[in-house]
């Protein structure tokens, strides 16, 4: 049972139909470079607080979230996230409102983790719910690694004519961050609880 909700959990992040968590990734990493690694793990931990906050919450029907509205709130959580990135004028990221907000939105996205463990229990809730998370954590840590790496790519390609590696990071970030709210906001739309 343990390994099987592990799977469901790495699955739920890595999938190709978890594009609203892969982009919520990706606009969380935008900013980051490998050096920045205390920081990101800052944000990821907050974030991993948040979800799990909620989806223990939820799947213990403590709280119960309407479906309709959290599906429209995870990709309002990407588009701010990238807003946050392109107004957020230092080049390496840190104090206190990124781990803020990505605590914040861990809440929305644990509700709609919440909703696809909830529909796989058959007794007992504890090893499930703490399998399923440790599934979650290992697919954002490939993810992020993954898109790091990805990202470190990108800076060395958009520094090549510029020669400056801060512009190149700007670029970057604006890029990315575009793309991915850009995307969300698509999403959001077909989402609309109205």
């Amino acid at each position: 049972m343990i390994g099987r909700f592990i799977g469901v959990g790495f699955h739920h992040i890595v999938a190709l139909d978890a594009l609203d968590h892969l982009l919520f990734l990706l606009a969380l990493a935008a900013c980051y470079r490998p050096r920045d690694w205390r920081h990101g793990l800052t944000v990821v931990s907050a974030f991993t607080v948040g979800h799990s906050l909620t989806l223990a919450l939820a799947t213990l029907n403590v709280i119960r979230f309407p479906t309709r509205l959290v599906e429209f709130l995870i990709p309002c959580t990407i588009i701010l996230a990238g807003a946050e990135n392109l107004f957020d004028r230092r080049s390496r990221p840190a104090g206190w409102l990124r781990p803020a907000l990505a605590g914040l939105f861990g809440l929305v996205h644990g509700a709609g983790f919440a909703t696809t463990l909830r529909d796989l229990f058959d007794g007992s809730v504890v090893l499930p719910l703490l399998s399923f998370n440790i599934g979650i954590e290992l697919g954002q840590a490939l993810v992020l690694t993954v898109m790091i790496s990805m990202l470190t790519i990108a800076d060395r390609l958009l520094r090549a004519p510029a020669g400056d590696a801060n512009h190149a990071l700007v670029w970057r970030i604006r890029m990315t961050s575009l793309a991915a709210a850009s995307v969300a906001l698509v999403m959001a739309a077909e989402r609309a609880p109205w």
